[in-house]
């Protein structure tokens, strides 16, 4: 795929590019969001979904790939190889519990003493499982300020459960409640103020984002109109909302990173987000399309630190591979590869400061290599520094540059790869980066 060159501040287009993500589940935890996805395959035509992802971000517009945090295989008791629809994650007493439809078979649950796993089943069984239908998909698991947490589920019909303090038990009876106006799937369940509200995937096709709100966790539920409305632009939506550094966020999925390869629809969907407002009363305003808006970085990103390459906020035709899956400290450590002529990675946001003289990246190459072309603020701008990447025989290798004075201050930062006559494509895989003063 060729590099989209765009004006990456004035549309909000999807977070991640490397693949294809859906079903965003957002969690704050230690001053970093931390995003959870389902993840579409490469080549899905329909639904063809095996593991789920993490992605961080501590700007709102850099976002960090941590890779697989975990997948079908972590239940022993499923069998198929389809199915790993959307999660939520959440913290209780220091574990984070991990909560999964499978594919008929139930809503699942893993713990792990990490937000980026490992996460191990506790339970060797479905949590929850309606037999007799298939209308165990998507949960939401909110725990209000007495302690007591709930889980909300459900297409079409939405049913909830009281969760145990162990979090992977209930008590009573499984509810089922009655039909909320536009209601589809996907519920989102969370607190503000002395509200409860509960945002859902609407009525498909399209769907869009649509929300009630109740004085009690458990209900009753009045519908309250849209996040988002249905539009032509998309198929299907899915929220995630959060509050985070004085703003608020509401995340759902788009077609918006397939459009850019094909115009037909196939189940290959992107993650984009929006902030959101409320209005006095508790009501929230509608939002834009996600490409109708536009997200302020909350703060600047620091060159002077080992950044790792696959933290971007664009990167389009690029892809990521775990470097070392079977690390025990570094399992979430990816490599960006698939690195052809003239694509890019686009840093939002990097301050420099009084200015930089030195760069130094981490890359290996097992032909011939290529350049790194390190521009200012556009892909054609101001050339900072050129890295001259050889062939390093697949050892990672520490290749270092000096940086012109114009390195200074506030600027979106642009690593352009650049092939030669005998390769344009597969030119190396890049590991990290970083400025010295």
């Amino acid at each position: 795929m060729a590099a989209l060159p765009l004006s990456m501040s004035a549309q909000q287009m999807p977070v991640v590019q490397t693949k294809y993500t859906a079903d965003p589940a957002p969690m704050l935890h230690n001053d970093t969001i931390f995003l959870y996805t389902s993840h579409d395959e490469d080549n899905a035509e329909g639904f063809l979904m095996k593991n789920w992802l993490l992605y961080t971000t501590t700007d709102m517009k850099n976002w960090q790939d941590r890779g697989i945090v975990a997948g079908l295989e972590n239940f022993e008791w499923y069998k198929g190889n389809n199915g790993a629809w959307a999660i939520q994650v959440v913290e209780r007493n220091g574990k984070f519990y991990l909560y999964a439809p499978i594919h008929g078979h139930g809503i699942g649950v893993l713990v792990a003493d990490s937000p980026y796993g490992p996460f191990k089943d506790p339970l060797g069984k479905p949590l929850v499982w309606q037999k007799e239908h298939w209308e165990d998909i998507d949960p939401t698991v909110f725990i209000d300020d007495d302690g007591q947490a709930y889980m909300y589920w459900g297409n079409p019909n939405l049913y909830m459960v009281k969760l145990n303090e162990d979090m992977i038990s209930y008590s009573g009876e499984i509810v089922k409640h009655p039909k909320i106006e536009d209601y589809q799937e996907g519920p989102w369940m969370y607190k503000r103020g002395k509200y409860y509200y509960l945002a859902f995937a609407s009525t498909c096709c399209p769907e869009g984002i649509g929300y009630a709100m109740s004085k009690k966790p458990t209900g009753p539920w009045q519908y309250k109109g849209h996040i988002m409305n249905h539009t032509e632009r998309t198929r299907g939506n899915h929220p995630g909302i959060i509050d985070y550094k004085g703003k608020s966020y509401v995340f759902g999925q788009n077609s918006d990173l397939l459009k850019l390869d094909m115009p037909e629809y196939k189940e290959r969907r992107s993650v984009s987000f929006a902030e959101m407002h409320y209005n006095q009363d508790g009501s929230i305003q509608e939002v834009p399309y996600w490409t109708d808006n536009t997200v302020e970085q909350v703060e600047w990103l620091d060159p002077y630190l080992l950044n790792e390459a696959e933290k971007m906020h664009w990167g389009f035709g690029l892809k990521t591979v775990a470097k070392n899956p079977w690390s025990r400290n570094e399992r979430w450590n990816q490599w960006v590869t698939g690195i052809d002529d003239g694509e890019y990675i686009m840093v939002s946001g990097v301050d420099f400061g009084d200015g930089a003289k030195q760069l130094a990246v981490n890359v290996r190459a097992s032909l011939f290599g290529g350049i790194i072309e390190v521009r200012l603020d556009d892909v054609d701008g101001e050339k900072v520094a050129e890295v001259i990447v050889p062939c390093t025989k697949l050892k990672q290798e520490e290749l270092r540059a000096y940086v012109s004075s114009s390195a200074k201050g506030v600027h979106d930062l642009y690593f352009v790869f650049k092939g030669g006559k005998r390769q344009q494509r597969n030119l190396m895989d890049f590991d990290s980066w970083q400025f010295f003063k």
